[in-house]
């Protein structure tokens, strides 16, 4: 009965074989076929087509094509834009201060660089830059070099682009006065509470330095007694996974998994912890909203899934695919998606493109029309992405993003045109350089005479936006040509009045003063301070949901 056993099993293990070798062989033969098909399209084209051809230009057509269907993040890089393609994570250069995408023969802003000149006039995620001073550069078959060929350039000097922007009728113009573009992973790191010792530290990318600035920043804050910690990724686009990984193990205990990778043609990959973090901290809060990606996905799910952190914000941006960096023979190359990220737990941190790429973009800009971001009861979390994180055994939820803990609302209550249009048009900024540049002396002298942190301390007690300073703001504003809308004034004045006194101190001062200020408005920031200063609330948070 036994050696009957046995050969059934042989006989299926050779059967199960014999078709895997066909299948392969099949998969084999249809690959050579499509190849074959592939260059006698381009033989025909080059030998019989009716006028000259540029070859090259034709392939590269056809490789942004292909590449197009595959996902929304596998791109084609030509020779000419591998040098600049890693200046965000890795130098400095002079200009206006965004990352974009060229989607559509449209140029897509995919980030603003935070303390850049961009950032200062309002350009948002999303906006679409139509016009360059007068050119159009929609639908001209936009390069990546052009792009940087129009608007880099030497610090102080002015470029105009109109945008399009999603929920807007009109395009709208904006005046960028080019600068040198700060390529800092911390924007900010400072003792928000002494008495309660909790520190909070901004990290705007993962970039290759950034472990050792945060280490920095860690250490200076535990010498000014810091036990808690709030980490801010909001607005944070991603970047190196290694540096992702290492701020995760800043956390976790030694060999618990960070992140995993896996693709149907990539086995799977896990990052686990190696040693014991010299950080310990208390108690830690991570704030997140909609445009915190990638590798900030990967830090805010492994802190999430071993209970670890309590996330505060709003759902992640989705963007989990793992792209390799494939050099051509013409020194081009492709980054192609060769797997997904995926949470301890499981879950998928990528979210869906099966409508395609268009539609893909769209789906952010469906999340202020659905209502998501106002409203948690908006957000419809798929039941059967269901998961349980590894301590406590909270229920979080695959699909997409990493959905916080406790749900923030974005604010709107100081939004109005007026104030919009004040800083889209430049007026804003304009003033401020204004103002400083006039007052520079009296300013240093008073709120800058010992040059140590402690003058801070007496900008930040003392310094006070009045309101014949917002009335110094609006003529000033009249004086460009923007009506006064006393209505629109009076809902925005507050918020005028925080922003005007946070960009004289990141003025005077740097980023990290301009956080500590603009800080107090934030309804995110509020929220982790009033979590992390309270431990019963806290530690509820972590409990699973009943």
């Amino acid at each position: 009965m036994r050696k009957l056993l046995i050969i059934i099993t042989l006989c299926a293990f050779c059967l199960n074989s014999q078709a895997q070798y066909r299948e392969q062989n099949f998969k084999q033969s249809q690959y050579r076929e499509q190849n074959f098909k592939m260059n006698h399209v381009l033989e025909l084209i080059n030998n019989l087509y009716v006028d000259t051809v540029n070859q090259a230009k034709l392939v590269e057509t056809g490789i942004v094509s292909i590449l197009k269907e595959l996902d929304p993040h596998s791109v084609y890089i030509s020779k000419d834009e591998v040098k600049a393609m890693n200046e965000p994570l890795e130098g400095n250069f002079e200009g206006i201060g965004i990352q974009f995408s060229i989607l559509n023969d449209t140029l897509m802003v995919v980030a603003v660089i935070s303390g850049g000149p961009s950032e200062r006039v309002g350009l948002i995620a999303g906006d679409r830059i139509i016009y360059v001073d007068t050119t159009n550069i929609a639908g001209v078959g936009l390069t990546n070099q052009m792009v940087q060929k129009m608007l880099r350039g030497k610090k102080g000097t002015v470029v105009g682009v109109k945008v399009m922007r999603h929920g807007e009728k009109q395009l709208i113009d904006f005046r960028i006065t080019r600068d040198k573009i700060p390529i800092y992973s911390v924007d900010a790191a400072y003792i928000v509470d002494k008495k309660e010792k909790i520190g909070y530290i901004k990290i705007n990318r993962f970039a290759a330095t950034t472990t050792d600035e945060y280490n920095q920043a860690v250490a200076k804050l535990r010498s000014q007694g810091m036990e808690h910690l709030i980490v801010d990724l909001t607005d944070n686009g991603g970047g190196y996974l290694s540096a992702g990984f290492d701020l995760a193990s800043q956390f976790l205990e030694n060999g618990q998994m960070v992140v995993y990778t896996e693709g149907s043609k990539s086995p799977k990959q896990t990052y686990n912890t190696k040693g014991n973090s010299k950080n310990r901290y208390g108690r830690v809060v991570v704030m997140v909203n909609e445009s915190s990606a990638s590798a900030s996905e990967i830090v805010s799910g492994a802190l999430q899934d071993w209970d670890r952190a309590v996330l505060v914000g709003r759902r992640t941006f989705g963007k989990g695919l793992v792209q390799n960096q494939f050099p051509l023979n013409d020194g081009s190359m492709i980054r192609l998606t060769v797997a997904r990220y995926y949470t301890p737990t499981g879950r998928c941190i990528q979210r869906s493109y099966n409508e395609g790429v268009e539609e893909y973009e769209k789906s952010f800009h469906e999340r202020y029309n659905n209502g998501e971001l106002y409203n948690a009861d908006s957000i419809h979390l798929p039941t059967s992405e269901k998961y349980y994180t590894n301590r406590n055994h909270r229920i979080v939820y695959g699909g997409g993003g990493i959905m916080p803990d406790v749900f923030v609302p974005i604010d709107t209550s100081h939004y109005t045109n007026y104030y919009s249009m004040m800083i889209r048009k430049g007026i804003f900024n304009k003033f401020i350089l204004n103002y400083i540049d006039n007052n520079r002396e009296e300013l240093e002298r008073k709120y800058k005479p010992t040059k140590t942190d402690s003058d801070f301390k007496i900008f930040e007690k003392e310094f006070t936006v009045t309101d014949e300073f917002l009335k110094q703001l609006t003529d000033y504003a009249s004086s460009e040509k923007l009506k006064f809308d006393e209505g629109a004034f009076n809902r925005s004045r507050e918020h005028m009045r925080i922003n005007l006194k946070a960009a004289i101190a990141r003025d005077l001062y740097n980023s990290g003063e301009f956080y500590q200020i603009i800080n107090t408005a934030d309804p995110i920031f509020n929220q982790a301070v009033e979590l992390i200063k309270n431990e019963k609330l806290y530690n509820s948070k972590l409990k699973p949901r009943k």
